[in-house]
């Protein structure tokens, strides 16, 4: 039996799925935060931990071919990040050739198999890329919380709390306290100062059930968290071929998706949903070696929606 594996590792965690050639997924894995921009050396244990969980009970020599798709992978052009990769791949028992590309290019084949077209992602953090033939031609920001990922989870737990310091003591601001676990203001300042990251993209689902409550912080964020991502697509220019909608926020029922769907419905698009992108890197493994039979492979793995 040859065996493919699929890596999706991002921010917040790294997912792997090991897969027949028939696109039956025969293994699962995760493990912690994969994107070696944010974690350094960690981000190499964690993707190799969830590929070896994938395999467990597997025989890592049925394997045929890898396909990473990272958060961060510019990472891989430093050769001694490479050859560290590399050493921990194979002492999981792994001779494969491994691909790793960005994960705008998983995320995209995990709602379409056609080669090309566009893919908006956003979860904790925020990009845009225009894909031609699984490759990314064109990005659209990416930045990190600092200089980017506009309309992202990170971007919209910001915001929350800077609506809170600003508007206190209203509805909102003590719904942001209480999530946060601080009794007032000036506590809130000072815990924001700690940057507590993965805490901060973790408001993006209170913003959201305030924005559907009705509440005018929440709305005001919604939306401008629409227009945002709505700026980040529209700089790639005119989609050559379908756009899906990845990440979190826009993969989940949430008013952002909602936004955004309206928006891109008002221009006559209609967006695919991004489902598992573990197992769209393992369909993506397993294409070259699939040829024409990649299409039946397609429906049976990128499609699903693992949560």
């Amino acid at each position: 039996m040859r065996l493919v594996v699929g890596v999706d590792a991002g921010g917040t965690a790294s997912r792997a799925v090991v897969a027949t050639l028939a696109g039956e997924v025969v293994g699962r894995g995760s493990a912690g935060p994969g994107n070696p921009c944010a974690s350094g050396r960690a981000a190499i244990t964690a993707v190799v931990a969830a590929a070896r969980e994938a395999l467990s009970g597997l025989d890592p020599a049925a394997v045929v071919a890898g396909v990473l798709g990272l958060a961060g992978a510019s990472a891989f052009d430093d050769p001694a990040y490479r050859e560290a990769f590399g050493q921990a791949w194979a002492e999981a028992g792994l001779s494969c050739p491994y691909t790793v590309v960005g994960d705008a290019v998983t995320a995209f084949a995990a709602g379409t198999r056609a080669p090309s077209g566009a893919v908006l992602i956003a979860g904790t953090g925020a990009v845009a890329a225009s894909i031609h033939n699984h490759h990314p031609v064109r990005v659209s920001d990416g930045l990190g919380w600092l200089l980017g990922d506009d309309g992202s989870g990170h971007w919209l737990g910001l915001r929350a709390l800077r609506a809170a310091v600003r508007s206190w003591p209203s509805p909102f601001a003590t719904a942001v306290a209480g999530a946060v676990g601080v009794p007032g203001r000036d506590e809130m300042i000072r815990w924001a100062q700690e940057l507590p990251h993965a805490r901060i993209a973790g408001l993006a689902p209170l913003v959201c059930a305030q924005a559907r409550a009705g509440d005018p912080h929440a709305a005001a964020i919604v939306a401008e968290a629409v227009r945002l991502l709505t700026a980040t697509v529209d700089d790639l220019g005119p989609p050559q071929g379908p756009v899906v909608l990845a990440g979190s926020l826009l993969t989940h029922d949430t008013p952002v998706r909602d936004g955004l769907s309206a928006v891109l419905a008002g221009r006559g698009v209609s967006a695919l949903t991004s489902g598992d992108p573990a197992a769209a890197a393992a369909w993506l493994a397993a294409r070259p070696v699939l040829g024409v039979d990649a299409a039946a492979a397609h429906a049976a793995l990128a499609l699903q929606h693992h949560h």
